[in-house]
């Protein structure tokens, strides 16, 4: 845990005066023990690093300055200290939002829209079940590779996969996926049935079983994929199965989380509790108030030292 906000703002201040970077301001410690980082900078992209011993330093986030910017970092519960760090950055591109560090280079998360999101990672680029407006993936890079989970419209669109694939992307989808493609898209893809796994540009990517009442067993997939050593799991649409439960060594989850098509809060809290990743992102949430959210929060952050990290997805 954090000692104290004083001791945390008094090593931010110091960093940034020898470092001559950007200037935090109004840094404060929530009654949760989250910190609210406060940062001036001038218009373009900046990286605010993180440290919990000085001076090996890991991006935190990177993100687009509106002049005072604003970020909660909810792993600082579980931490016995933390330091920053912000720098702007040159030449960047269109890709922001929250970094993971591991063992081969680190990884960069955007999320985009419902079920979608990008990530980066040593140059290559990965999306998953991208979803139209196409417009939401104007300046940001095409795809290395594309996961799509299943055959419903707001996972699987295929103007979206036409926007952000080249004649080199790699797809991977369930057989009912690729039978409902064009032949262009199908020359890109490789079926994944639910239990089987591929190596594919570095990674290792497993098929999970995604099912519920309004998605039958087999049809589609989740998926982990481990990518420098960590797992990242992303749902698709399952319900709170013993399968999904079981998944060891999680390291991100992205959990769907909306009835009637999906999760109810309640059992997301319960397969959460029992996977135990180190960091989850509900996502595939309209129509839940934020209220659950926080709630969901709540539930599986306060005891176990799971990181929430509440995005905006809409």
């Amino acid at each position: 845990m954090i000692r104290s906000a004083a001791i945390l703002l008094f090593c931010l201040g110091a960093l940034l005066s020898s470092a001559q970077t950007l200037t935090f301001t109004n840094t404060q410690r929530l009654t949760n023990r989250e910190i609210l980082l406060r940062v001036n900078a001038p218009a373009g992209q900046l990286r605010i690093d993180a440290s919990t011993n000085v001076p090996q330093w890991h991006p935190l986030l990177t993100l687009t300055s509106t002049g005072l910017n604003s970020h909660i970092d909810t792993a600082t519960p579980y931490l016995h200290q933390r330091f920053y760090r912000a720098q702007q950055l040159l030449g960047a591109t269109n890709v922001t939002g929250d970094w993971l560090t591991t063992t081969n280079g680190d990884v960069l998360i955007r999320p985009v829209r419902h079920a979608s999101f990008a990530m980066t990672w040593n140059g290559l680029v990965i999306y998953n079940d991208p979803d139209s407006p196409t417009n939401l993936y104007t300046g940001l890079p095409k795809a290395d590779l594309v996961l799509v989970s299943h055959d419903h419209g707001d996972h699987f669109d295929m103007d979206a996969l036409n926007a952000v694939t080249n004649a080199g992307c790699r797809i991977v989808a369930p057989q009912l996926v690729y039978n409902m493609m064009t032949a262009s898209l199908r020359a890109l893809t490789i079926v994944l049935t639910n239990g089987a796994s591929t190596n594919l540009l570095g990674l290792m990517i497993e098929a999970v079983p995604a099912y519920n009442d309004r998605h039958a067993r087999g049809v589609g997939n989740g998926y982990v994929v481990t990518i420098g050593g960590r797992r990242l799991y992303m749902s698709g649409d399952t319900g709170a199965q013993p399968e999904v439960r079981a998944l060891p060594n999680i390291d991100v989850a992205f959990l769907c989380m909306n009835l009637q098509f999906t999760m109810s809060t309640t059992q997301a809290v319960s397969v959460v509790r029992e996977m135990r990743p180190r960091v989850v992102y509900p996502y595939h949430y309209s129509g839940n108030p934020a209220a659950d959210l926080n709630w969901f929060k709540q539930q599986v952050s306060n005891d176990l030292g799971i990181e929430v990290r509440l995005r905006k997805w809409y």
